[in-house]
């Protein structure tokens, strides 16, 4: 349908982009009974990136939900013809992973264990069994592989034209060669989507236009951080032993995957030196366009392939692909609302994987759009996880390339990206790193994560042992347990919640009790309608019409946009982001009094400055906010310092704290330090789809004032219902197993879960693992004590304990002396 006649005038929900994703996400909002939705296509359905996609679709992440959202599309797709009666070239052949050295070897078996703790089922094989399920393979550098019987392939045009089919059963209206040329907004509310054929006043848009999805970002006023990066896969004539029920296959250090095509074999790969395209923005008509085929490029991976598969140096090559597609700076997909305008949502950015991920993502976006929330928590490819550096066009798709470039390779715990750094930096960086600091990066910002001493090199040395700087964590732990240390925190985000009605908002949008005196503060969660926790930060009461905020650094973008859309219609309250304004040193540590009262004149004592408390100081000129609060389980303040101030502070705290003993030190202490100490890492042990009650804090959550705020009708009724998963702690004295997360929590031989964070505790002497274990009948102390438990690492099950509480210091006597 492409006559202008023939356009709507208006909808409840316009789709642009008719490629896999948007023609799914159609077909969702079709079923759940969504009317007078529109999909506008620029030119013809599969005429983008879809047409020239490779087909293979693979389970397995590295989150649960992510995991599950593949695992739809599974299901999905045995299903699809039959419903439609259009072909979509569907197979369930399983796929298979190779590794070729130990260290490979090593990250499938974790890989398996993530599958098992995800309830996927994956096998581990021999060398020989590997070739039974793929005999025309070279084994003679086989370690072993993996199986995932369930995984598949599928034919990405006819899948696209069966979804579009079944959208069109349901009601949904799709008009081809439609271009949007822009938007109309009502202040950040979308209206209505303007078009080369006319405007059609809107509810929502959905962005799920591949490639293109960035350039349209821009005319909404949006960032979409995605690029396009070329892609090469050749398909061959047929081979001998090549069988319909050929398995796909990914060969990763060899860069290369392989499936089964009408008897002959696709084969690709990830490059690890690839090539940008249409850096000064893709030129118009690319539809159903292919680019030049680069064999230069392409011919190491073939190299590779040919030691592989030896009949492909033989085999004639029907066609060769170089198609385009739309990649991200972390190699994950955006999906959601954009935190820049109000009902206006992204489906793109898919690196290589949208027909594995198109059932899944449709279904989520769909009801992201219908209901204002996802299905479950999708934080991996939330659009609101990208922030400041993401807007910089040549930043993204530096970083971009690099992601592309690891697609295959070791996947090392603890991994650091190289690219575009350092970009965000503190004051105290130059200085950090003349002490030996080693530093991560996280939203640009460049963070201490530990600190080399002479002669060691203040570099990661990656595997899947214990890495080089477990000593230096060691000692930076030790110094914050026993004596002072002084973290660098700066990075983190931080809001002015600000107005007459400012309590009153926080109110609202707290689950704990903000309506303190100035100077008080507040540890509480952020919930959602069904209680989970959309966020976990401080409030800080500096005045009757003034709050301080502070929260996680990669959690800048979906804090600020939680509480700006969650601020009452009414209130006089509005929230800022002030993060540059504020350098943080947090001074931890039984002696860290000691070091700042030589700095004050203020009585820091216990009962004048008592813990959760606020006071404001002066040090070396500067007026700065101490917080009495500890993520590490000590004695300590947050000191947030006028940035202009932070070096001259900082070394007044290294200077009054010489003879105490004090030491620079990093994240990865902080890491430890909290797992002791039994604090909850939002993203990891807590999120949308946890409750404070199943995460164990429920102390936290504001019940006896009365109060109404987000989410308490469902903590209410949760109290008096069994829980189904709690948040639990294990234990594990073997220093040579390397706990990372994700291992399966086996309870009497029962799968009931797996970890959400791990890793070393120096001083219990232990690994330490936190993850929730579920149980459908109900979950409570005595089920909890009564069990015996084992973690299923790399493939193998080892015992550990059960722990009631928090492993150090549990009366918290240390943080509140």
């Amino acid at each position: 349908m492409s006559a202008t006649a023939d356009l709507p005038k208006t909808a409840r929900v316009v789709i642009i982009g008719g490629g896999i994703i948007g023609c799914s996400t159609a077909y969702h909002l079709a079923k759940m009974g969504c009317s007078e939705v529109v999909l506008l296509e620029k030119h013809k359905l599969t005429s983008g990136s879809t047409f020239h996609a490779a087909g293979l679709v693979g389970q397995l992440r590295t989150n649960a939900n992510i995991t599950q959202l593949l695992g739809y599309s599974v299901e999905l797709y045995k299903t699809l013809e039959q419903e439609t009666g259009l072909a979509t070239g569907w197979k369930m052949n399983g796929g298979l992973r190779l590794a070729c050295n130990p260290e490979r070897w090593i990250e499938v078996k974790r890989q398996a264990t993530t599958a098992h703790s995800f309830g996927l089922e994956m096998h581990l094989l021999t060398p020989g069994e590997a070739l039974e399920l793929w005999p025309v393979m070279d084994i003679s550098d086989l370690v072993g592989a993996a199986f995932l019987p369930t995984d598949g392939q599928a034919n990405p045009s006819d899948i696209t034209q069966s979804l579009a089919s079944g959208a069109r059963k349901g009601g949904v209206q799709i008009c081809e060669g439609i271009e949007v040329t822009g938007f109309e907004f009502d202040g950040d509310t979308i209206r209505a989507v303007e078009t080369d054929a006319g405007s059609i006043r809107c509810e929502r848009a959905v962005i799920c236009a591949g490639q293109w999805s960035q350039q349209l970002g821009r005319l909404a006023g949006i960032n979409i951080p995605l690029v396009s990066v070329q892609h090469q896969y050749l398909v061959t004539e047929a081979i001998a032993g090549v069988a319909a029920e050929l398995p796909t296959l990914r060969d990763p250090d060899r860069l290369t995957y392989f499936k089964e095509d009408v008897g002959g074999l696709v084969m690709g790969g990830y490059e690890p030196n690839p090539i940008p395209w249409a850096e000064d923005g893709i030129p118009p008509g690319f539809n159903f366009t292919l680019l030049d085929n680069n064999w230069d490029h392409f011919e190491p991976l073939m190299e590779q392939a040919i030691a592989r598969v030896p009949a492909l140096a033989d085999a004639g090559v029907r066609q060769m692909f170089n198609g385009p597609e739309s990649f991200t700076p972390d190699g994950n997909f955006i999906l959601g609302e954009a935190p820049e305008r109000n009902n206006v949502f992204v489906g793109a950015g898919f690196n290589a994987f949208g027909i594995a991920s198109a059932g899944g993502a449709g279904m989520a976006l769909a009801e992201w759009v219908v209901n204002g929330v996802p299905p479950f928590d999708l934080w991996p490819v939330d659009i609101r996880r990208f922030g400041q550096p993401h807007r910089d066009i040549e930043w993204v798709r530096q970083r971009t390339l690099e992601a592309y470039a690891k697609h295959y390779t070791m996947a090392w715990p603890f991994e650091e990206n190289v690219t575009c750094r350092p970009s965000r930096r503190s004051p105290l960086y130059d200085t950090l790193k003349s002490n030996g600091a080693c530093f991560g990066e996280k939203l640009g910002w460049e963070r201490p994560n530990w600190f080399a001493e002479d002669p060691q090199a203040a570099h990661d040395e990656y595997g899947f042992g214990r890495q080089n700087w477990f000593d230096a964590v060691g000692r930076e732990h030790a110094a914050a347990r026993e004596r002072v240390a002084i973290f660098d925190q700066s990075s983190f985000a931080k809001y002015r919640v600000s107005g007459a009605d400012a309590e009153r908002a926080l109110s609202w949008i707290c689950a704990g009790d903000v309506a303190v005196e100035a100077g008080r503060v507040v540890y509480t969660q952020l919930l959602n309608q069904q209680g989970g926790i959309e966020c976990d930060l401080t409030v800080t009461r500096i005045a009757a019409d003034e709050y301080y905020l502070v929260t996680g650094t990669g959690f800048a973008t979906h804090d600020l946009d939680w509480i700006r859309r969650n601020i009452p219609a009414g209130l006089d309250a509005r929230v800022d982001d002030v993060t540059t304004a504020w350098a943080v040193l947090s001074l931890m540590g039984p002696k860290s009094r000691d070091v700042l009262q030589a700095l004050v004149r203020d009585d820091l004592s216990n009962q004048v400055s008592p813990f959760a408390t606020m006071r404001e100081l002066a040090v070396s000129g500067a007026k700065l906010r101490a917080l009495r609060v500890s993520y590490v389980g000590e004695l300590g303040w947050e000191l947030h310092v006028p940035v202009e101030s932070a070096l001259s502070v900082y070394q007044a705290l290294m200077a009054a704290g010489a003879d105490a003993g004090i030491v620079n030190a990093g994240y990865r202490a902080i890491e430890s330090l909290r797992l002791e100490k039994g604090y909850r890492a939002w993203g990891a042990d807590i999120g949308p789809d946890y409750t404070p009650l199943e995460a164990g804090l429920g102390w936290a959550v504001d019940l006896k004032s009365g109060k109404d705020f987000i989410g308490r009708d469902a903590i209410v009724a949760q109290q008096g219902q069994p829980l189904t998963k709690s948040l639990a702690c294990f234990t594990l004295d073997d220093c040579d197993v390397v706990l990372l997360g994700r291992e399966t929590i086996y309870r009497n031989d029962e799968r009931v879960g797996w970890l959400s964070s791990a890793g070393w505790g120096y001083t219990v002497g232990a690994n330490i693992g936190f993850g929730y274990v579920r149980w459908a009948d109900g979950i409570d102390r005595g089920f909890l004590e009564s069990g015996r438990y084992e973690l299923e690492v790399a493939g193998e099950r080892v015992a550990c304990e059960w722990q009631p509480g928090p492993l150090y210091d549990p009366v918290m006597q240390k943080m509140k002396c």
